[in-house]
């Protein structure tokens, strides 16, 4: 379950980048979850909620751009491929498969890369423009990160 958990955390960055490291910062910083043990434990800092937070907050906001590069250029999908695996590790290092949570955040941001922009274009194509779907997009990251830190605890 664990790993499937890590996979989706992964997926969320595939959407939105820092939206995951975000959600797995806040959740450690909480208490929702301990990864104090592990050498993750920096994602429990407040500075790794402050920063990851205003990294997602700005990237919420950049997306509605029109000039926004697409996510599957290699910076852009690197980035996610990496958040992935870093939000993914912290979710495993809550019982100590950091490795296998890695690889699972790694394999769910590739996934929610490319799935993502094909659902998204499918919907600003039914919407007959980009905004409404970007937002739905927002809001479909947002609310599955939250739905998996809250099951990791």
């Amino acid at each position: 379950m664990l790993i499937l958990l890590a996979m989706l955390i992964g997926v969320v960055a595939g959407l939105r980048t820092m939206t995951a490291p975000a959600a797995v910062s806040w959740a450690a910083y909480l208490g929702w979850f301990d990864i104090s043990a592990s050498l993750l434990s920096f994602m429990d800092s407040l500075w790794a909620v402050a920063i990851f937070t205003v990294f997602a907050i700005v990237e919420l906001i950049a997306d509605q751009l029109p000039g926004t590069p697409s996510r599957k250029v290699p910076v852009q999908f690197g980035a996610r491929v990496v958040m992935g695996a870093l939000s993914g590790a912290t979710i495993g290092a809550t019982t100590g498969m950091v490795v296998p949570g890695l690889l699972a955040g790694g394999i769910g941001a590739v996934l929610g890369t490319f799935g993502g922009a094909s659902v998204r274009a499918n919907l600003a194509r039914g919407f007959g423009r980009d905004m409404p779907a970007a937002l739905v997009e927002d809001a479909v990251a947002v609310v599955l990160a939250l739905i998996v830190v809250v099951s990791v605890s």
